[in-house]
C-alpha cells in the first residue's frame, strides 16, 4: 500500500506520489491525473480520461460504419 501526502501550496492543497506509483500510472509532472467515483468515500485514481474512452468507443464505432463516406471526404 502506498500513501500520498497532501501539503498546502499557497491557497490550494497539492498531492505528492511516490515515483513508484506514478510510474505505474505512467504519470510525470504536469500530466493529469483522474478520480474516478467508485461508491460513496471511494474513488480510483486514472491516467486516462473515462469519459475521453468512452468517446472514442463511439468515434470508432461510426468511423467503421461510414468508412468509405469519411473515406471520400477525406478526398476533398
Amino acid at each position: 500500500m502506498s500513501t500520498i501526502k497532501l501539503r498546502k501550496i499557497g491557497s490550494s492543497v497539492g498531492a505528492i506520489f511516490p515515483k513508484e506509483v506514478l510510474n505505474e500510472l505512467g504519470a510525470e509532472e504536469g500530466d493529469q491525473l483522474y478520480l474516478v467515483k467508485e461508491e460513496p468515500g471511494v474513488y480510483r485514481v486514472s491516467g486516462y480520461d473515462p469519459e475521453l474512452a468512452a468517446q472514442m468507443d463511439i468515434f470508432s464505432s461510426v468511423c467503421k460504419r461510414y468508412k468509405n463516406a469519411l473515406k471520400e471526404l477525406s478526398k476533398k
